[in-house]
């Protein structure tokens, strides 16, 4: 037996009632982490496995309780993991200043707006600064781009490259493009996300836009439970991958006009409640005068409301400088 192998056994031996006889039975029928046993299906456990139907319901249980249990930690527990997290540069300082440092791995970023406001522009460039060594304000790491509006150009890229004097054919070696033809692809898409952050020195995955495709798919609000049920669950999965594998996700987000607003921006991010709970830093754009835009930061539960304006130039994303 390899070393791997016996891993996997003692790994499963830890649930009270498996042994070595029980365990490679679940490792034969293709179960071989205790949180594959907690999200299995008792009738598919017992065929697959050749155990007993009440066996693999009190199997199931079982991985249930004890992941539970594990999931509980201290608070000093926690400031611990905290520290793993790293920041790197959005390549405007004010953008970088509203965040309280720059883009955190471990944390979600929601960045709404108006067509034209900049939203895939902060997309393209982080895919950039994010691959900048350390010592210049990135994490010297790779990005994943999934693509849902066709708005990924990767001669943007080169100009931002060129702009921060970074090798143009090295920075899109280091993007990963996939292309998101329905809200199913995309949920296919998440299933294979794990495996290529963990072989590719990934720290940045960008969806862009995260809701476009639940948008055209469910129309009418007889869809809209359906719809914000599936919301829901991209948003967890995203923040959960966030926090396991050390990565900022960064998703856009379009926005509706609500009726209701009398003065000020009519405007409002999609989504409803289920997103605006969702992400560690929520992020507003709007345009200004010009080429300027104006990013104001909605919501942080650490952070003050607050808004600063930008530049968007040939060069990408910079800091405006009054004339």
């Amino acid at each position: 037996m390899s070393d791997l192998d016996k891993s996997i056994l003692d790994n499963l031996k830890k649930l009270d009632g498996i042994g070595d006889t029980t365990a490679k039975k679940l490792i034969s029928g293709g179960f071989q982490t205790i949180t594959q046993l907690s999200t299995a299906n008792a009738d598919d456990l017992a065929l697959n496995s050749g155990l007993p139907l009440n066996t693999a319901n009190r199997i199931i249980s079982n991985a249930r309780e004890y992941l539970i249990k594990r999931s509980f930690i201290t608070a000093f527990e926690d400031l611990q993991k905290r520290k793993e997290a790293e920041r790197f540069t959005f390549g405007v300082k004010a953008l970088d200043e509203l965040i309280g440092g720059g883009i955190e791995t471990k944390s979600t970023i929601e960045i709404a707006g108006e067509y034209r406001t900049g939203k895939t522009q902060i997309a393209h460039q982080i895919c950039v600064t994010v691959q900048l060594p350390k010592e210049r304000g990135g994490l010297d790491s790779k990005a994943i781009f999934l693509d849902c509006e066709k708005t990924f150009r990767p001669e943007r890229i080169m100009d931002i490259a060129k702009r921060f004097e970074l090798d143009p054919e090295k920075v899109l070696n280091n993007i990963f493009i996939k292309k998101i033809y329905s809200t199913d692809d995309l949920f296919l898409v998440f299933g294979a996300l794990e495996d290529i952050i963990d072989n590719n020195n990934i720290k940045l995955l960008i969806v862009d836009s995260i809701i476009s495709h639940l948008r055209s798919e469910f129309v009418g609000r007889e869809t809209l439970s359906e719809r914000q049920a599936k919301l829901s669950k991209m948003l967890g999965f995203l923040s959960k991958l966030a926090d396991n594998k050390n990565i900022a996700v960064v998703y856009t987000n379009q926005v509706l006009s609500d009726p209701s607003i009398n003065w000020g921006n009519p405007t409002k991010p999609t989504g409803g409640n289920i997103m605006a709970h969702a992400a560690t830093f929520r992020i507003m754009l709007r345009k200004g005068k010009e080429n300027t835009r104006i990013a104001r930061l909605i919501d942080c539960s650490f952070l003050p409301e607050r808004e600063i304006v930008y530049e968007i130039t040939e060069n990408g994303l910079e800091d405006f400088e009054k004339k």
